[in-house]
């Protein structure tokens, strides 16, 4: 009785049947499953996202996180000041609560330093000694090519007299040492001085190192208030009101700014490595 002989299969046999793939090594010990899920290895893992967030591979990158969060910000600060300026407003409209401790306030603080120094203080809030501070700024930003940012701090400062002489007329506060006369709320020199000084700051500070322009204006503004309040001209809920009715204004000069983008810095003359065909330059 013969035998049939078994055609024998080995990997080297390519005589019978067809050329099956052959699999690499990263192939071979990659699992397979039939439910479709993700294999529990290493391999086969998805990368996280920014954060640790669920990702791709590669992961992709999120918004970034500083305009996401500056811009909510900027509109809460602009509706917080609104609204604290409105009550304040009301509260002398109506002679509130509020203007008790505030008149306590002024007397405790009024002529406690001598007249001559609270009057230099307060002259910082002039309109002939603060308006050319920012003319100046406004100039100097114009000319390095930010003219947005530049509009936007002449148009608030042209905004502050078109705020102030009216609520001037229709709140008609009584002054501290001057009780007959009217017309105190809010302080226009404050006002002046905030957006002058800090506006010229804005606007110079993407051309200099550090931020002390920033520190100097807030110190001018700060003399100023103070100056205003300790020589009796106005009274501190006056002043307070003046800050809040600007800082709005003056986060609109810097949004003009920020979208301006930084400063342009004049390009020189370009230098290469080699002159020539492999030469250095002379």
């Amino acid at each position: 009785m013969s035998e049939t002989p078994r055609s024998r299969e080995s990997g080297s046999d390519t005589s019978t049947g067809l050329p099956q793939r052959r699999t690499g090594h990263a192939f071979a010990h990659t699992p397979h499953r039939s439910d479709s899920r993700t294999p529990q290895t290493p391999r086969g893992a998805r990368q996280p996202g920014p954060g640790g967030r669920p990702g791709t591979t590669p992961p992709v990158p999120g918004r970034p996180a500083t305009l996401l969060s500056a811009i909510p910000a900027a509109y809460a600060v602009c509706v917080l000041c609104v609204a604290l300026f409105a009550l304040t407003t009301w509260q002398v409209l109506v002679s509130g609560p509020l203007l008790v401790p505030d008149a306590g306030l002024s007397r405790a603080l009024v002529r406690t330093v001598p007249d001559a120094v609270t009057q230099r203080l307060s002259d910082f809030g002039n309109v002939p000694v603060a308006v050319p501070v920012l003319l100046l700024a406004v100039l100097y930003a114009a000319r390095r090519g930010d003219r947005r940012g530049a509009a936007a701090a002449a148009l608030a400062m042209a905004l502050v007299p078109a705020l102030v002489v009216p609520l001037k007329e229709w709140t008609g506060r009584p002054g501290p040492l001057e009780p007959w006369a009217s017309g105190y709320y809010p302080s226009g020199h404050t006002a002046t001085a905030y957006v002058a000084y800090v506006g010229a700051a804005l606007l110079v500070r993407p051309y200099t190192r550090g931020r002390w322009p920033l520190f100097l204006a807030a110190a001018l503004t700060a003399l100023t208030a103070a100056g205003l309040i300790l020589r009796g001209y106005h009274w501190p809920l006056d002043v307070l009101a003046s800050l809040l009715m600007c800082t709005p204004l003056l986060l609109g000069v810097r949004a003009a700014r920020t979208a301006a983008g930084p400063g342009r810095v004049r390009p020189g003359p370009a230098v290469s490595d080699c002159d020539g065909a492999g030469q250095a330059p002379k």
